[in-house]
């Protein structure tokens, strides 16, 4: 197998969003986790449940970023490893429980054939490949704690995983740069599709809430009101946040452009992953029970969902700018601040308010940020001939 050296402009494959279904497919499981065990216990466990999924997705989206996904081997190869994700995937609702063996095996296969696919798309470029082997320890490190876990008691399992994602998520952050390669058009274009794809499991959530209960007016007004929350995430994505993202990639060169992608993609995106997962269970949660008040761990999630998702814009202009202002910094304290009054209002009138303060957000940059906005969607539009 050889490297390819990804072309200007190339776009996500048919083959990569198949991956990513099966991915989401995850999160639709670890939606049905947190709903069996709506506690303390099970948001715990949920979070670092998303945390691993979202680590072996990260590593895919790199390797077809590098490597022609078209390719036969790759193609094998990719459908092995979304087998083995596939499987993960299944077992991820009793994966601190019954399947934790099965989960343990399964997740290792996957950073197995993910290590072993980039070192071989990587042996033509002695730099590449060095880049690949010093993270692979840490991948393999991390996993296969995951897979030790499932042999311990069933408390210690946590703590388990939680260090394995010390080692393997977070573990690249103490590795060299150096060596990797990066086409910024299609690894921006990969995270959009992500996470308009986890968007869709929200509306999915929206609709399983509502099988079982009667349609009437409350129910109506819920869904819909569950509707403008989850367009309102992918307005804050897509209106202008993933062109500018795009510029600031290209702006960049080397290890420079390498780090902002680490950080933009790989880490700021998963609190954003996070915030959409657990939005899509209070939403869930709302449309159910509409009329009643939602309980402790429900209405978090239906608060810091949108804070947490916020979160990773406000970490990102962190991340260049050094400054922590603007409306959405603004408006996740506001979230967090709506946790309170949500345990004492019927569960209608707390998705209101969230889905309120989301469509102030959106006046306020609209009004406000009209000049700036308008220039950065214009970079979107095609070049006069």
């Amino acid at each position: 197998m050889s490297e390819v050296h990804a072309p200007q402009e190339r776009r996500v494959t048919p083959l990569e969003l198949f991956f990513d279904l099966v991915f989401v497919f995850a999160l639709t499981e670890v939606t049905a986790f947190l709903t069996g065990d709506p506690t303390w216990h099970g948001l715990s466990r949920a979070v670092l449940l998303l945390a691993a999924l979202w680590w072996a997705w990260e590593g895919y989206a790199w390797l077809t970023n590098t490597v022609d996904a078209d390719e036969d081997a790759v193609v094998g190869a990719l459908l092995v490893a979304m087998a083995a994700m596939f499987v993960a995937a299944l077992a991820a609702p009793t994966a601190f429980g019954s399947d934790a063996l099965l989960f343990g095996v399964a997740f290792l296969i996957v950073h197995l054939m993910h290590i072993t696919l980039y070192a071989l798309a990587a042996h033509g470029d002695p730099d590449l490949l060095t880049a690949v082997m010093r993270v692979a320890w840490t991948a393999l490190a991390g996993a296969t704690l995951i897979l030790v876990a499932a042999f311990v008691p069933g408390d210690l399992r946590p703590f388990l995983w939680l260090a394995a994602l010390i080692v393997g998520l977070f573990g690249p952050l103490l590795r060299d740069l150096g060596g990797w390669r990066l086409e910024p058009a299609h690894f921006v274009e990969r995270h959009g599709l992500i996470i308009i794809i986890a968007l869709g499991e929200s509306l999915i959530a929206v609709g399983v809430g509502a099988r079982g209960t009667s349609l009437g007016a409350t129910v109506v007004v819920a869904a819909l009101l569950g509707l403008v929350v989850a367009a309102s995430f992918w307005i804050a994505y897509f209106d202008f946040f993933t062109i500018r993202l795009h510029q600031l990639l290209d702006e960049r060169q080397g290890t420079a452009q390498i780090a902002l992608a680490r950080d933009a993609f790989s880490y700021l995106h998963l609190p954003m992953v996070v915030g959409i997962v657990l939005s899509a269970f209070a939403m869930r949660e709302v449309v159910a029970h509409a009329g009643r008040d939602l309980g402790t761990v429900p209405a978090l999630a239906l608060c810091s969902g949108s804070a947490l998702y916020l979160a990773g814009y406000v970490g990102l202009r962190w991340r260049v700018s050094r400054t922590l202002r603007g409306g959405r910094l603004v408006a996740s304290i506001v979230f967090l601040a709506l946790f309170p009054i949500a345990l004492v209002v019927p569960a209608i009138a707390a998705l209101g308010l969230v889905a309120a303060c989301w469509i102030c957000l959106h006046v306020y940059e609209i009004v406000w940020w009209r000049e700036a906005r308008a220039g950065t969607r214009a970079l979107r539009a095609p070049a006069p001939s």
